[in-house]
């Protein structure tokens, strides 16, 4: 299936608003923004103009435009941009031609709004890995041997398996990136075992830095799930649903299944419809074990 665009996703978000603040004044106001972002994303227009262009004071307009909408006017500009860099490299550009057809002053440009929103370069997702260095390593973990893969930036992959060195289960989370470098290196994997699997280490102030290399459909569907708190659960459907396609339920379970940062990224959440605990690509005993021992957690509020 071919994804909705981050601008028809932004927009939804604002059409389902309550009209509960100033009504149909407010809504003319953000209407007229993303109208002007959407088809002036290529000029990087900045706050300042949409400001002015609204009768808007700047920090007015950001108060504005996050109450209805849940992002600042530049979070909406670099999701549009985003979403035209990726067609535009599907489409075959190079790293040039598509920083100069998005209006951004060069390729490093690009680079850095790949790496705020995805910790990965556009021409890592474009090449499938290749140019990109993969460290793995195996450790031990609450739910059994675990095989850790992280790049420079952060953690690419987190796989379960039954029995440590599992060349299976390597296997099938490196041909996933088919064209990176691979190096076994547990000194620079085993920083991420406590931090993962110790609840005191989920701490806001240091986030753990994780690299989504997917399809722009896939990584939605894993950004949803990162959005489920321990001990929360949706489904397929609901998933589909929050994107925009109702009817994407079998492609989002496809998702979820293809999800290679196991835990971290928490695809044991989903479930088939009415709750139905389905398959697991760990096995179902390890995702029941996953939740029980979520369940067991201190509650940490919402």
């Amino acid at each position: 299936m071919v994804p909705a665009i981050m601008t028809l996703a932004a927009l939804n978000i604002v059409y389902g608003s309550p009209a509960s603040h100033n009504g149909s004044a407010d809504f003319a106001i953000i209407e007229k923004v993303i109208g002007h972002i959407s088809e002036r994303h290529r000029d990087q227009p900045g706050l300042n103009e949409l400001a002015a262009m609204t009768g808007q004071s700047p920090d007015g307009l950001i108060r504005l435009f996050r109450r209805w909408a849940g992002l600042t006017p530049k979070a909406f500009l670099q999701a549009v941009t985003l979403d035209h860099a990726r067609r535009l490299l599907v489409d075959g550009a190079d790293l040039l031609d598509a920083s100069l057809e998005l209006g951004l002053s060069s390729p490093g440009r690009l680079h850095d709004l790949f790496v705020t929103h995805e910790a990965m370069s556009p021409g890592e997702w474009k090449a499938k890995g290749a140019g990109l260095q993969i460290f793995h390593g195996w450790h031990d973990s609450p739910f059994g041997p675990a095989l850790f893969m992280v790049t420079e930036r952060g953690l690419c992959g987190l796989a379960f398996a039954d029995e440590p060195d599992d060349p299976v289960t390597f296997d099938d989370m490196a041909r996933r990136w088919p064209d990176a470098t691979y190096s076994h290196a547990p000194g620079r994997t085993a920083p991420y075992v406590a931090r993962i699997f110790d609840p005191a280490e989920w701490r806001a102030d240091r986030p753990l830095r994780i690299v989504l290399i997917g399809s722009d459909f896939r990584i939605r569907v894993w950004e949803e799930l990162l959005r489920l708190k321990p001990g929360r659960g949706t489904t397929y459907g609901a998933i589909a649903q929050s994107l925009g396609d109702k009817k994407a339920a079998r492609a989002v379970g496809a998702a979820v299944g293809a999800n290679p940062i196991s835990f971290v990224v928490p695809c044991h959440r989903a479930l088939g419809a009415g709750g139905k605990l389905t398959g697991y690509h760990w096995g179902l005993t390890r995702k029941r074990a996953i939740l029980g021992w979520e369940a067991g957690l201190p509650s940490r509020g919402d």
